[in-house]
C-alpha cells in the first residue's frame, strides 16, 4: 500500500467547506495507510457510533503512535484527537508525509509481502 501525500492546508480547508465529510473521508482513507504498516484498526462503521467512536479513534492513536510516529504514546496522541482534532489532523498528515518521503512506502511494501 502506498501512502498518499496530501496537503495538511488543504485537508482543513476541504474539511471545513465539506462541513466535515472530507474530514471523514481522509480519517477512512488513512486508516486503510495505517493498516497497511500494520496497526489493528477496526472498522470506520465505529465512526457513527457514539461511545464506539471514542475507540475507534484510541485504536486509530495507537495505530499511529506505533507505525507511523514510532513514540508508544498512544494516549497523548487520542487526548489531541478528543481536544482539538484539527491540529491532531494536520500532525498525522505531516508524519505519514515524512514516512513517505523518507522511503515509507518500501516500508509498506515490505510489511503487506
Amino acid at each position: 500500500m502506498k501512502i498518499t501525500q496530501r496537503s495538511p492546508v488543504a485537508v482543513i480547508i476541504l474539511t471545513i467547506v465539506t462541513f466535515g465529510i472530507y474530514g471523514l473521508y481522509w480519517i477512512v482513507s488513512t486508516k486503510r495507510e495505517l493498516n497497511g504498516l500494520g496497526a489493528n484498526i477496526p472498522t470506520s462503521w465505529l465512526l457513527i457510533i457514539p461511545i464506539a467512536n471514542l475507540y475507534y479513534f484510541y485504536k486509530y492513536s495507537e495505530g499511529f503512535a506505533t507505525y507511523v510516529k514510532k513514540d508508544n504514546n498512544a494516549i497523548l496522541w487520542f487526548l489531541l484527537w478528543l481536544v482539538i482534532a484539527p491540529v491532531a489532523m494536520i500532525i498525522t498528515q505531516i508524519e505519514l508525509i515524512k514516512l513517505a518521503t523518507a522511503g515509507g512506502t518500501a516500508v509498506v511494501q515490505q510489511a503487506t509481502n
